[in-house]
């Protein structure tokens, strides 16, 4: 199930008979998106990665960081790496 800005996922955990724990990921706009609709969504809530996504296809799959490399993309982005 999708919102705007919160994926639910049936846990792997979960058994066949309907048992089962669903884990929410909350997605935030980045700050950096313009109001033209070009934006790129981006949940750091998950343990030891970081999803990022296209809000205007939001089924058509995530790109996945280890919070290491999103640490130093984001620091090489404010040091004008890029």
């Amino acid at each position: 199930m999708t919102s705007n800005n919160m994926t639910w996922r049936k846990s792997s955990r979960s058994t066949a008979s309907g048992d089962c724990v669903e884990v929410g990921t909350v997605w935030r706009k980045s700050s950096r998106s313009s109001a033209n609709g070009d934006c790129v969504e981006v949940a750091d809530n998950l343990p030891d990665v970081v999803a990022v996504r296209d809000s205007k296809d939001r089924d058509g799959g995530t790109l996945t960081f280890t919070t290491a490399q999103w640490t130093a993309f984001i620091g090489g982005i404010k040091n004008g790496e890029f």
